[in-house]
């Protein structure tokens, strides 16, 4: 290894899973949240919650660029301190935004704008999260240590329900529409300080540092991924199109309009069957993350996708029995099924590039998918229903091709776990 002092200390690596795991509680807190904004509130703000949720998925990639850009040239350390930042601001400010009655089309205006920053900032949270993980981890662990920060993501899923249901029943509802809404949002600061808490007393990476050492920053990383490493960026975003697709599919559309309105059952019902899920998902992605360093990526992420392909049609066929034991057992196979592949995700991306472009390369691949998969995913949903006169064939249908996008583009990206002797693949774009 070049330059000594840049071993992975025991007693780091022994700690960072517990940090770790808090890396993207807020971004999924956030977006959770959106989709609980009151319909009266709606109506003054003249946006519905898939709107602002399409808001912040098309800055997503913007993020990802600007970020890794910054992060594969200064470091992933000072990006994650900074698309917090961003993100806490951001998600504060929109729980003191005036109404549309106070200022007229102006509020919807400064929502889009803090929307947008929302999603600029998780853009580019992802990749600097994973990679703060990933190259703190000693090559045999480095799977089970990037589940971590995926681990955020059902954590934020509970957050921000559990925090809703308590302030929306310690309301009235004339109380909650004025002001009870705004309370998780300001209550966000509080994940901020504990987040910067954590980000400032972590180190900045080997691998960085090893890159800065050897004098191999890249002038301009995206660019020269795409030029070195273009294969593997798009074999990424096609592996993580059924992860995210389904994964909205499942927590939003799956709820409304396809539960509430299509069967008719309560949203209570339908809410609660997706927090279910969100604890099989939490035990995938540790138990997942951890075989993958045993078994190798590709095959635990390979099961993950034929698992979510297999169990497309079973999820609806429970669902559309309107029993809540049933929604919930469906919804914990599919939300479950997600985190088999999301679990090892972070290693496995993060192990298909080089160490100095590897923050731009890993983040391209995850948000352009954000985008065209998880983006669209429900308002595709909603047309094929539209189109079937509210069948669900049509997309367990769809579900099934996107699990084959992902089932084929991860096996033409192949095994990335080195040996459990070896040090993690730290090159150069192109290694």
């Amino acid at each position: 290894m070049i330059g000594g002092n840049h071993e992975r200390d025991p007693r780091v690596q022994r700690k960072f899973p517990d940090r770790a795991g808090g890396h993207s509680q807020l971004d999924w807190h956030v977006d959770r949240m959106v989709r609980f904004l009151p319909v009266r509130n709606r109506s003054r703000l003249s946006l519905r919650p898939t709107v602002l949720l399409s808001e912040s998925f098309a800055a997503r990639p913007v993020g990802g660029i600007v970020f890794g850009h910054f992060g594969d040239r200064l470091g992933r350390k000072r990006m994650l301190v900074l698309t917090l930042l961003i993100m806490g601001i951001a998600t504060f400010l929109v729980g003191c935004l005036p109404t549309y009655k106070d200022i007229g089309i102006i509020a919807p205006v400064l929502l889009v704008i803090l929307r947008f920053a929302q999603g600029f900032a998780v853009g580019g949270e992802w990749g600097g999260a994973v990679l703060i993980a990933t190259e703190h981890a000693p090559a045999a662990r480095r799977g089970f240590f990037g589940s971590w920060p995926q681990f955020g993501v059902p954590t934020g899923l509970l957050l921000s329900s559990l925090i809703f249901s308590v302030v929306s029943s310690s309301f009235p509802k004339a109380d909650f529409l004025a002001i009870g809404w705004r309370i998780p949002f300001l209550l966000s600061i509080v994940l901020v300080a504990v987040g910067l808490f954590i980000r400032l007393r972590i180190a900045e990476t080997p691998d960085f540092e090893r890159v800065k050492e050897t004098r191999t920053i890249a002038r301009m990383p995206v660019i020269d991924v795409l030029r070195t490493n273009f294969k593997n960026v798009l074999l990424a975003a096609g592996a993580f199109f059924v992860t995210n697709g389904a994964f909205y599919l499942y927590i939003t559309f799956i709820v409304a309009p396809y539960g509430t309105e299509v069967l008719k059952v309560s949203r209570t019902i339908m809410l609660n069957g997706t927090l279910v899920g969100a604890v099989a998902m939490g035990v995938t992605i540790l138990a997942a993350g951890a075989l993958s360093d045993r078994l190798g990526r590709l095959p635990v992420y390979l099961a993950g996708a034929a698992f979510v392909g297999v169990m497309a049609f079973p999820v609806f066929l429970l669902v559309n029995t309107k029993s809540p034991v049933l929604i919930a057992v469906a919804l914990a196979l599919g939300i479950g099924g997600i985190g088999i592949m999301y679990g090892p995700q972070a290693a496995f991306f993060s192990e298909l590039f080089g160490a100095n472009v590897r923050y731009s390369g890993a983040s391209l691949g995850y948000q352009i998918t954000a985008v065209f998969a998880g983006g669209l995913a429900p308002f595709i949903a909603t047309l094929l229903l539209a189109w079937s006169n509210n069948a669900s064939w049509p997309i367990a249908l769809y579900v099934i091709g996107m699990a084959v996008i992902t089932l084929v583009c991860t096996y033409l990206a192949g095994e990335t776990r080195p040996a459990a002797v070896a040090e993690p693949l730290g090159g150069v774009a192109g290694n």
